[in-house]
Parts: C-alpha cells; sequence; structure tokens
C-alpha cells in the first residue's frame, strides 16, 4: 500500500467524531500552553502521561500531537503582545512582534504568524508523509546488531544535544540507564535494584519518572524562582486582525522559506526549533527590499521564523517515529507515551503499527486548520489567561500530576516515586542538569541491553558482530565520530588560538 492510500485511512479514522475532539482539545490545550510563559509542551504532554492507562493510544497521540501543535502556535501570541515568549522558539518572534505591536499593528503581526505557522506547518507535514516512509524501508534491514547500534548512536547524541553541557548530559544519561536497570533481568530472572521493593519488580515505570521529572519538578522550579510578569504590559490588540495586500506580499516569502529551514533542521538530531528561527530571521533580513525596518517591526521578520518554528514541530517527528530517536524534551515525552502503551518505536512502527501511525499524521493536517481557526478570534481570551496567579497555576500542576498517577494504579508507593522523581527534576533544574537525557536512558537502557544480548548470542559472543556488519558497523562510526570530533575541534581551536597570540 503506498503512502497516499495509508494516509486516506488515516483521514478516515481522524475525521472520527471522538478523534476530532481529541484533536481539537489538544489543540485548544497546546495553544493556551503556549500563551502561558513558562509552561510548554513537555511539562503539559508529562502532566498528562497517568491517561495512557485509560485512553486507546490513537486518540492519546492524536491529543498530544495537537498539544505540540498548538504550544508552537500559542508562543507567537505572548511574544508579539507581551514581548514573553512562551516558548524558546518564539524569542526571535519577539524581537519583530512586539514592536509592531506598539506601532499598533498587533493584528497584522499575528495573522501573519498564524497563515505562516499553517502555511509551514502543512508543508512540513507533507514532507513527513512522503519523506518517513522512504526513511522507514532503509531501517527494515536492521536485525539485533544493528537495532543496539543505533541506540548507542541515539544516546550519544541526545546527551550531546538535550543541555548546555555534554558533561551534565552523560551523568543524566547514566542515571536514567542505571534507573532503567530496575527491576527483573529478564535474562536471568534475578531482581536488580529492587532494595526488597515488590513495587519495583516490574521497573520503574516511565510514566511516573517523565511526569516527576518534567511537571512536579518544573513546578517546584518554577515556584522556587518566584518570577511574575507583574510589570509586563499586555498590548491590545486594535484594528483589523487581517493583512493588507501590502503584508501579504511580503509574508508570502519568507513563510515558504522558513518552512524550508524548519522541517530539515528539526528532523536533525541537534536541530530542535530555535536554530531554524535563527536562520529564517537571518535570512529575512539579508533578503528584505526594507532592511531599515529590521529592528522596529519588520513584518518579515515575524513571518519567517514563526513558519520555521512550526515546520520545525513536524520536523522533529520524523526521526522519532522512523528511528526511534527524540531529538528534542517533548519528542522524549512522547517517546515515553508510547513506551506506557508498549509500543516499540522505530523502523517496526509503521508496519506493526500502521493504522495508528498514518492517523496521526492524518491529524497532524486537520490540527494546523483548527489551529489556525482557533487562533486568531480567541487572542483575547489567551491574553486574559496571562492574568492566572503563577502560584495557582504551579500548585494546580502538582496536585493533577499526583491525583493522576494514584488514579492510574491506586498506589502510595507510585505516589511516593513521582516526588522522589519530583525533586531530583528540581534539583536538576537548579543546577542546570537536563531531564530528558534521563528519560531516554530510562527508556533505551533496556531496549539496548535486550538488543546486545540477542546480537551477542547469535554471534556466539563475538563483540566484532557490531562492527563487522555493513549497517552496525557504520552506524557505530558515525557514534564514535560524534563522541571524538567535537573535542579535537574545540582542541584544534585552542591551539590555533594559542599560535596566533604567540
Amino acid at each position: 500500500m503506498g503512502s497516499f492510500d495509508s494516509l486516506m485511512q488515516g483521514f478516515a479514522v481522524a475525521l472520527q467524531p471522538l478523534t476530532l475532539m481529541y484533536g481539537f482539545i489538544g489543540c485548544l490545550v497546546g495553544t493556551l500552553i503556549g500563551v502561558l510563559p513558562g509552561i510548554g509542551p513537555a511539562l503539559t504532554i508529562a502532566l498528562l502521561l497517568p491517561l495512557t492507562f485509560k485512553v486507546p493510544a490513537t486518540a492519546m497521540f492524536v491529543l498530544f500531537a495537537g498539544i505540540y501543535y498548538g504550544a508552537m502556535y500559542g508562543g507567537s501570541t505572548t511574544s508579539i503582545l507581551l514581548n514573553t515568549p512562551g516558548e524558546s522558539a518564539t524569542i526571535v518572534t519577539s524581537l519583530e512582534g512586539n514592536k509592531m505591536a506598539r506601532k499598533g499593528r498587533a493584528g497584522p503581526a499575528l495573522a501573519t504568524a498564524a497563515i505562516g505557522s499553517f502555511i509551514a506547518g502543512t508543508i512540513g507535514t507533507i514532507a513527513l508523509t512522503f519523506f518517513a516512509p522512504m526513511l522507514v524501508d532503509l531501517a527494515l534491514a536492521f536485525g539485533p546488531a544493528e537495532y543496539f547500534s543505533l541506540m548507542v548512536l541515539a544516546l550519544i547524541m541526545v546527551s550531546a544535544v538535550l543541555g548546555n553541557s555534554a558533561l551534565r548530559g552523560l551523568i543524566s544519561l547514566f542515571a536514567g540507564l542505571l534507573f532503567g536497570l530496575v527491576g527483573i533481568d529478564l535474562q536471568t530472572g534475578q531482581a536488580r535494584f529492587t532494595f526488597g521493593q515488590p513495587e519495583l519488580l516490574d521497573g520503574i515505570e516511565v510514566t511516573i519518572a517523565a511526569v516527576g521529572l518534567f511537571a512536579v519538578g518544573e513546578a517546584l522550579y518554577l515556584a522556587w524562582q518566584g518570577k511574575e510578569n507583574k510589570n509586563s504590559e499586555v498590548l491590545k490588540v486594535s484594528g483589523s486582525l487581517w493583512l493588507s495586500k501590502e503584508d501579504w506580499k511580503r509574508s508570502w516569502k519568507p513563510w515558504i522559506r522558513g518552512a524550508f529551514f524548519g522541517f530539515p533542521v528539526g528532523a536533525m538530531p541537534a536541530g530542535g526549533a530555535e536554530l531554524p528561527t535563527l536562520l529564517s530571521y537571518y535570512t529575512e533580513k539579508k533578503l528584505s527590499k526594507n532592511p531599515e525596518e529590521f529592528g522596529h517591526g519588520a513584518i518579515e521578520g515575524v513571518a519567517g521564523p514563526e513558519a520555521a518554528n512550526n515546520a520545525s514541530a513536524a520536523g522533529v517527528l520524523m526521526p522519532l517515529l522512523t528511528l526511534g530517536i527524540p531529538t528534542s524534551a517533548t519528542a522524549a515525552i512522547i517517546l515515553s507515551a508510547f513506551e506506557s502503551y508498549g509500543i516499540q518505536v522505530g523502523p517496526q512502527l509503521f508496519t506493526q503499527q500502521s493504522g495508528l501511525v498514518w492517523t496521526l499524521i492524518a491529524s497532524l493536517y486537520i490540527g494546523n486548520v483548527i489551529l489556525l481557526i482557533l487562533n486568531l478570534p480567541l487572542v483575547g481570551l489567551w491574553v486574559k489567561l496571562l492574568k492566572i496567579p503563577p502560584p495557582w497555576l504551579y500548585a494546580g500542576i502538582i496536585v493533577i500530576s499526583a491525583a493522576g498517577v494514584y488514579g492510574s494504579s491506586n498506589s502510595s508507593f507510585d505516589v511516593a516515586l513521582l516526588f522522589f522523581f519530583g525533586l531530583l527534576g528540581f534539583v536538576m533544574r537548579r543546577f542546570d542538569f537536563p531531564a530528558a537525557p534521563m528519560i531516554i536512558g530510562l527508556i533505551l537502557g533496556p531496549m539496548a541491553e535486550q538488543s546486545m544480548r540477542q546480537a551477542m548470542t547469535i554471534s556466539q559472543g563475538q563483540w566484532s558482530t557490531f562492527f563487522t556488519r555493513p549497517i552496525s558497523g557504520s552506524i557505530m562510526l558515525i557514534a564514535i565520530a560524534l563522541l571524538v570530533i567535537p573535542p579535537l575541534i574545540k582542541l584544534a581551536k585552542i591551539k590555533r588560538l594559542g599560535n596566533a597570540i604567540r
């Protein structure tokens, strides 16, 4: 069956009333979350992870996709009206968007952000539709040795890209790998690191760890900071929300260029949404016929970065769905949701869970339309949400987290484990240790161990199998290069600088 036929079947499921309702709720909640500064899609999806025990997988992932796309949309509202990015990826939007708002052009700024997000999000989703199956066809040649090599590559990449320090990223990653060893060893049947607690025999539930680290830990950290936007001025939206003919003329090319920055960079292991927005802003400034307007409210500086931001969201999903490699904190949380359903993300996902994947992709097309309809008429409502007292917000996050975990298992031990990871998340946030590598280590560690043991059994204990098999060896060489080359480049720069000083 071709990609187009599979996509049509996905639309048939995604347009069913119940699935459509979950998509609509996801878009609504995601936009709300994007508007609230400091509350991102990773935290929100982590907060909703306990629902995976009650809600069918297809509906849940449609909800998560709506939240992810919606948060990318919503962050532009606070960037433009409050000069406070709701998401790190919308920092660039605030440079020109807030200047436009101060000139009384908040409406066109919000409109070009919304329409550009819709167009670029749709282009990114089309690219995901047709490029992802091609990548899967290549990856279907994988055996246990190749899977282990891929896990090694994933672990090395995420430790480097999900934090400001490679050392802190590696420490967080190895802590996750250690937590992944808790429970019964599937090969020998022996209990490992359970400390006599029967609740730990099945291992640490990824959902509890993710909710604790991201939701509870982040809420505790934000409450500890005690920062509020009391003195920030929320600019009113006056005049028309629509674009003039000149605005359309100046926006449509940045929308297209932004999409072609966002998707490929978002799909890269070190991509994310921040880099393409910066590249888009720089490009638009260089190509603009009115470069003197940049810094004073150039509409191209809103249109391009917002398009790049939303196209990158589709890009981030490609390595996650095809190879099981998360390239952002939000992707790491979605990976843990797959784990909660017992679904192994990777090359087999498109064949074993074809209906789920294509429904999810179809829902992205529908979600883009829903978000365009929601974004402009409800701007006034989103602005009012900025008046919610932060202490209420943080307390609500902690209460909902505890209630969700207890409701899913009826276990006070799980609630205690939640707060253990919450306190750990607070300490990690306080000292700038990234939490995402820990979750990834917890998920990928056991999978890597299982693949390694299977590969060793097949090769009769020969470690060389990971290097003599062509695909596995190539992946291992890439992993080694990622470890070795960056320090060598840094050393060469230091040496060159030393020679220049002499």
